[in-house]
């Protein structure tokens, strides 16, 4: 007996051994209080959601043959789900690259993760995945929710409501042109010579003034300016400019007399022409002519510049053949202003003959008319006529794009960019299509090469939102107004201006009241924030459904006012 008794001893040990054992090599669940996340509620930050969890091993608990994998879940909608990134620990007796935790005093871990915002995130719960496993045998260790939730509130961001640039026209009303001419003069003399009246560029000029004059859409106003070179006394040569100026009117007179051209001749002189001096000197290829600019500089009296300069003997003697020759003259200048077509005009030649008009008229009737339907004709005739003109297509794109059709618009600004790579507004319009497509590296290096381009703050300011960058975003759009430009000071808390700027948005959306109620919300404004969720709702009725979800709203859910507007 006594045997027997001493046998079952044993074995009871031996089998309490092998217990203690097998439970010594198993793992624990971990508590929801050894881990922290921040942000609390986690939130968007442009459409990605960031992270971070802080959490605690506590003493003994991890083994030291332990391997243990967590990895962040976020679960959301129909058991759709996302892993974050990794993070491995080992115990102490386990050689590898993952951080060690001691088994006596345990250990504090910080892990990052990062996940790509989808609407249906709006309701979901962040998750902890453990895989332990104590010398090759894994430990059942369930999924540890650890938060609520996403505040979703920058994802608001939109492309779609960024108006795309639009390629300016080059229609002037007016366009001023100038015509001149020159009459040269021997040194010392004023007399008018046959072969300098019969040069091809006088003639050219008396032609253009008369065409000018003849012509009801053509505005016309004649000078002469007279100069002498400044190689005399001063006395002397303002004689001789002012006979030269003298002499060239009277025959300019008689000139447009023989023509029947009625209009006023602005006469003048300059008895040293030390600016055209400068300049002609400055274009040359005179030996020592920064030695002669710096004569110009240094004295600005007339006559010691004169003597200074030609005691520069080997260079004045240069200047005699080649450049004071040039001043010796008479400039016949035409100033026309061409009138182009009145607003009225434009459009008819466009209803009735298009064919009248150039490119430049034809994009600027696109700005005379509100209908988008004309705008697109408009595009397309230019497209069909002027081809190689890239603000056709690039136009017409900016129209798909309003439309909805990107597919569309996205041939356009290709041909577009087909017809001139370099255009500014066609590099935007392609950034806000990479934006769509959630494509932010490509579009920040397309707005890179946007300098100029009409509507380039707003798209600039998007493209902060949608990084995370809400200051850039908000010195971006300035004093612009828009549901984004209200958004990015939403983000960085400032109210008043938020609500300013979305109560001055000219044509209001579902959106903007709902910005609208979010900053009621966070500003404790329980009216304002009912008023604006009716206005949203009756906008869009599908607002409803996000604001059910919303944890900016999250305090009222109890609300049986705030309820009843939701369903």
């Amino acid at each position: 007996m006594k045997r027997k008794s001493r046998i079952l001893t044993v074995l009871l040990v031996v089998g309490l051994a092998i217990f203690s054992t097998s439970c010594s090599n198993k793992l624990k669940p971990l508590d929801q209080n050894n881990f922290n996340v921040t942000p609390s509620p986690i939130e968007t930050v442009g459409n990605k959601i960031p992270v971070t969890i802080n959490g605690t091993f506590p003493e003994k608990w991890f083994h030291k043959n332990a391997i243990v994998t967590i990895t962040p879940v976020l679960k959301y909608g129909n058991n759709q789900e996302v892993m974050g990134t990794p993070y491995s620990f080992q115990g102490e007796k386990i050689s590898g690259n993952r951080v060690t935790v001691p088994q006596s005093r345990g250990a504090n871990v910080t892990m990052n993760s990062t996940f790509d915002y989808v609407p249906e995130m709006l309701s979901s719960e962040l998750y902890l995945r453990f895989d332990g496993r104590v010398k090759n045998k894994r430990s059942n260790l369930p999924d540890l929710k650890v938060a609520d939730g996403v505040v979703a509130t920058s994802a608001l961001a939109d492309a779609k409501t960024t108006a795309p640039s639009v390629a300016p026209d080059g229609f002037q009303r007016i366009i001023e042109d100038v015509q001149e001419a020159s009459i040269m003069f021997i040194i010392e003399q004023a007399n008018l010579r046959d072969s300098e009246l019969n040069k091809g560029d006088v003639t050219e000029w008396k032609r253009r003034v008369e065409e000018a004059f003849n012509d009801p859409k053509q505005n016309l106003n004649v000078e002469v300016s007279a100069y002498a070179s400044p190689d005399g006394g001063f006395s002397y040569n303002e004689r001789l400019a002012a006979q030269r100026e003298r002499n060239t009117s009277r025959y300019l007179e008689g000139e447009m007399s023989k023509r029947n051209i009625d209009t006023e001749v602005y006469a003048h002189y300059t008895a040293q022409d030390w600016e055209g001096f400068r300049q002609l000197v400055s274009a040359s290829n005179l030996q020592d002519k920064e030695l002669i600019l710096r004569v110009l500089e240094m004295y600005p009296d007339t006559e010691t510049r004169e003597r200074e300069i030609k005691n520069i003997s080997y260079v004045f003697e240069d200047l005699a053949e080649t450049i004071l020759p040039q001043l010796r003259r008479s400039r016949l200048i035409a100033n026309i202003e061409i009138i182009g077509k009145s607003d009225e005009e434009i459009m008819t030649a466009w209803n009735n003959n298009p064919k009248e008009l150039t490119v430049e008229e034809l994009l600027y009737a696109s700005t005379l008319t509100n209908d988008e339907t004309v705008k697109e004709r408009i595009y397309q005739y230019a497209t069909a006529n002027f081809s190689s003109d890239y603000r056709g297509w690039n136009n017409i794109g900016t129209m798909f794009f309003k439309q909805g059709d990107y597919a569309k618009a996205a041939q356009s600004f290709d041909r577009a960019a087909q017809v001139n790579s370099s255009a500014p507004e066609v590099n935007m319009n392609k950034a806000l299509l990479a934006i769509l497509e959630n494509d932010l590296v490509k579009a920040n290096e397309l707005l890179g090469r946007s300098a100029g381009a009409d509507g380039l703050d707003s798209a600039m300011g998007l493209l902060s939102l949608l990084q995370g960058n809400y200051n850039q975003a908000v010195n971006a759009y300035g004093n612009s107004v828009s549901n984004n430009a209200g958004l990015a000071h939403l983000l960085i808390r400032d109210y008043n201006k938020a609500k300013q700027t979305l109560d001055a948005v000219e044509n209001p959306d579902a959106t903007t009241a709902y910005l609208l109620a979010i900053i009621a919300s966070r500003t404790n404004n329980f009216n304002d924030v009912m008023a604006n969720l009716r206005t949203a709702i009756g906008r869009d009725r599908g607002i409803a459904t996000r604001a059910l979800n919303d944890l900016e709203f999250a305090k009222y859910r109890t609300n049986q006012d705030f309820m009843s507007i939701l369903r």
